[in-house]
This record gives structure tokens, C-alpha cells and sequence, in this order.
């Protein structure tokens, strides 16, 4: 009996505990969350789920890859990375630890950083013409995505590619197939697809991205190895940064999970973006004081490890939050802005096409958006402020806005970002079609905590237009 009552004061400590934004207030849920399920007619969800891939972490670390392949049975790998990795340390880590344990590959070196449908086709067509029984992903967002595409078609050889796409741009069909195990080796400190089962990419027809999710893409082990950052460039370093950042900061402001709708009439169709939850949270807040901490000499100083290394753990951190929370109109928006680039191409990225680097698109609409959530959970977005630096005492709550958009522009400006959406290309005749690109995002929008409009998303497109 001693036992369940620690165990019920723990409880009741941790309810009283509890945020008491409106938007992430669990109170009202709770007699419900007790006694109603998901098939006694309940609009909203009353559970959420959390899962992750396994992480292995150590400076050298990829040495491994070799070792696990073999001691998996693998009999014939398909390893895929990008052409600017294929000569670099990560990929040659990768490959001598294959040989060294004897283990037999292909490799296919063509991803296309920022990848497209078209990209996605090619790497799957090359996955379909092999009997591949591991996958092996070396590189950043833009490689895991691929491999977990080309390894999901593979190995459902039927599918169209719309069928497990995100409604409403595919059908969004749940993925009851066995994958392959597939182990990713990040090479950039940003976008946590090691940890997550998304896969993102620039759906050519609508000049948008939109992306496949479900927790059957993650992957079985990420190895991340922190000597793996020291070689990315400067501004690769920083769009990576603000990905985490990004990742962070809409996770724990996200929706609650207990305010999603609607309930799931089966387990099986629980989105992988579930909304904030009390798990989520902690990753988050902890990806954020590293943020606070390391990015800028990590950005600044290529050769410090410490910092380099700790972006990388940051990372993992809101990949384990965003996976299992999500993020909402600061991605969603970001998906036409990359879809719909013009001329603009980013500096320190080796590239034969216009790009906006997804962590740039991501974090140029930030200050606007999070002006735009803060009334909805004032707390939650005072604390991220109070965690980048702000001095928050003697602050009033319905300044929340305001104050984390100061602290964001602020950060943004220390890190030499390009100025607004105007500075990459953009001008206010864009507005509606960046607003037409947003609007089928709804697997992140709806997770923002404050509804809007077609107007309310204009508005924001405009307010980003400039920064500083």
C-alpha cells in the first residue's frame, strides 16, 4: 500500500504541476481520459503514444555499422548517401567498416538534397531492382528521408506512390507491411530523421513539400557520431540549427494531445503527430537549452566539438519530441516557401538547382508565427524565451508574443540570417500561392494552438516578408 500511495502523490504532484495555458490545460480531460475510449464516441484523443528509434552516440562510433550489419545476418545492403558525401569521411567511415566485416553493398550516391517526388521515384526504382534486406542511410534529412521511401516502396512493390502519401495530397493509407531494417548514420545536426518515421519531400504538381508519416519508416538504430558535423560548412551548420530550433519550439507549443481530433477508432490510425504531451515536453525543453547554449559557437567555430557535438545530441532531443508531438504553422508554412524558390540558392550548399534550405524556410516565418500562437499558451512561450536569453521578470503575460518574436529576430540577426522572405526572392504578390501551399498541410497545421484562417496565413507571409 506505501508503494501506491507514493505512486498516487507522485501523480497528483505532477497534475498540479501542470501548465495551465488554456491550450495545454489537461484538466478537463482528466475524468474523461478515466472512463471514455476511443469507441464510446469521444471527439477528441485521450491517449497519446511515444516511440523512438534505438541511438547509439559516440565520437567514432560509425566503426560499428559493420559489426551490427553482420551480426544482423545482412546478406545484401543498400547504402545511399548524396554526391557531396560520397567522398567525404562519413561515407568512407561507413564503407571501410563493410569491407573490414565483409558484409556486401550497393550504393546509390544520387539523393537530391531537398528531394522531389521525382528524386524519391528513382531511388525507390533502384531499391525495387535489388532484393535488399537492410537499408543504410549516410547523410543528412535529405538521404534518411530517401532511404525510408525507397525501402517503404520496395518493399510494397504494388503501391502506388500516392497511398501512403499525406492526405489530402495522397491517401494517406496506413502501413501494415513489414519493412526492412534501416539504420541511419546523420551527417548534419538538424533535422532528427534518425529518430522519427517522416519522411519529407517537395511535391513538384503543387510546387509544396508534403511527406509520408508513420511510425513504420523509423528507423531501427541511429548512429549518431558527433565527428560527422565537423565537416559541415558554416551556413549548413546554421539552416540545421534552426531545424532543431524550430522542431523545439513547435512541439511544446503544439496543440495538446487531449484537444486533437479526432479520437482514433483503432490504435492503428493514432497519427504519429500526436500534439504536446508531458514526454514530448521534456525533449523539447531540453533541445532548447542546448540551442541557447552551443549553437552560435557551433555555427561560428567549425572546430569546436564540444559545440558541434552537442547540436548533434540537440538534435536527437527534438527529434524525439517533434516525432511523437509534431510541430505546426512554422513547418507548414515552410513547405511552399522551398517548393516555390525562384533563383535563390543558399550559400554553402553544393548544388545545381535553386534551394531554400529547409531549416531557412522553416525559421524565416518564426517571429511572425509565434507573435501569432503566444495567446493561446502565453507560459509556454515566455519560458522559451526566458531559455534563449530574454529576461522575462516583471513581464506580462499578454506580452508573450511580442517578447519570444524580440528573441528570435534577435537570435536570427546574431546569426547573420537572411533578411524575410523578401531577402530569398519573395515579394507580396507571392502571398496566395504560398498561402495555397500551406493549406494542404493540415497534418501540421491543425496541430497549430491557435486556429486561422486564409487571411490569418496571409498576414503571416507578409509580417515575414522582413525581419529585422
Amino acid at each position: 500500500m506505501a508503494g501506491r500511495d507514493r505512486v498516487a502523490r507522485l501523480m497528483r504532484q505532477l497534475a498540479s504541476a501542470a501548465c495551465r495555458c488554456p491550450a495545454h490545460s489537461h484538466a478537463h480531460t482528466h475524468h474523461q481520459g478515466a472512463s471514455q475510449h476511443a469507441t464510446t464516441g469521444r471527439k477528441t484523443d485521450y491517449a497519446f503514444e511515444m516511440a523512438s528509434a534505438n541511438i547509439r552516440y559516440g565520437e567514432g562510433v560509425t566503426r560499428e555499422i559493420g559489426m551490427d550489419l553482420h551480426n544482423m545476418g545482412a546478406q545484401n545492403v543498400c547504402l545511399m548517401t548524396d554526391t557531396n558525401l560520397s567522398g567525404l569521411p562519413p561515407v568512407r567511415a561507413v564503407l571501410d567498416s563493410l569491407v573490414q566485416h565483409g558484409v556486401k553493398y550497393k550504393c546509390y550516391n544520387n539523393v537530391r538534397v531537398e528531394p522531389t517526388d521525382s528524386s524519391f521515384k528513382e531511388a525507390i526504382n533502384f531499391a525495387k531492382k535489388e532484393d535488399f534486406d537492410v537499408y543504410v542511410a549516410v547523410g543528412g534529412g535529405s538521404v534518411i528521408d530517401t532511404c525510408k521511401a525507397a525501402n517503404l516502396y520496395a518493399s510494397h512493390p504494388e503501391a502506388d506512390f500516392l497511398d501512403f502519401v499525406n492526405a489530402p495530397i495522397g491517401k494517406g493509407k496506413p502501413i501494415t507491411g513489414t519493412l526492412k531494417p534501416l539504420i541511419a548514420v546523420p551527417t548534419t545536426a538538424g533535422t532528427g530523421s534518425e529518430t522519427t518515421g517522416v519522411a519529407i519531400f517537395d511535391y513538384e504538381p503543387l510546387k509544396a513539400k508534403t511527406g509520408i508519416a508513420n511510425r513504420a519508416l523509423r528507423p531501427v538504430l541511429g548512429i549518431v557520431d558527433p565527428l560527422h558535423t565537423l565537416h559541415m560548412p558554416q551556413r549548413v551548420a546554421a539552416n540545421s540549427g534552426f531545424d532543431v530550433l524550430c522542431h523545439a519550439l513547435e512541439s511544446y507549443t503544439a496543440l495538446p494531445y487531449s484537444q486533437r481530433s479526432p479520437c482514433p477508432s483503432n490504435p492503428l490510425l493514432r497519427p504519429a503527430y500526436q500534439g504536446s504531451n508531458p514526454i514530448s515536453d521534456v525533449w523539447a525543453r531540453h533541445a532548447l537549452h542546448f540551442v541557447a547554449k552551443y549553437m552560435k559557437r557551433a555555427v561560428r567555430n567549425p572546430d569546436d566539438i564540444e559545440a558541434r557535438s552537442s547540436m548533434h545530441l540537440a538534435s536527437v532531443f527534438a527529434g524525439i519530441g517533434f516525432g511523437n508531438a509534431g510541430v505546426h504553422l512554422c513547418h507548414g508554412m515552410s513547405y511552399p516557401i522551398a517548393g516555390n524558390v525562384k533563383t535563390f540558392k543558399a550559400k554553402d550548399y553544393n548544388v545545381d538547382h535553386p534551394i531554400v534550405p529547409h531549416g531557412l524556410s522553416v525559421v524565416l516565418t518564426s517571429p511572425a508565427v509565434f507573435a501569432f500562437t503566444a495567446s493561446m499558451c502565453p507560459e509556454r512561450h515566455l519560458e522559451a524565451a526566458e531559455i534563449l536569453g530574454t529576461d522575462i521578470r516583471n513581464v506580462k503575460r499578454a506580452d508573450a508574443g511580442r517578447i519570444l518574436a524580440e528573441t528570435l529576430r534577435n537570435f536570427l540577426f546574431d546569426l547573420e540570417v537572411e533578411d524575410g522572405l523578401s531577402a530569398i526572392g519573395y515579394n507580396q504578390q507571392d502571398v496566395p500561392d504560398l498561402v495555397k501551399g500551406t493549406i494542404p498541410q493540415e497534418r501540421v497545421t491543425k496541430l497549430s494552438p491557435r486556429s486561422h484562417t486564409e487571411e490569418d496565413l496571409s498576414e503571416l507571409f507578409i509580417a515575414s516578408m522582413k525581419l529585422y
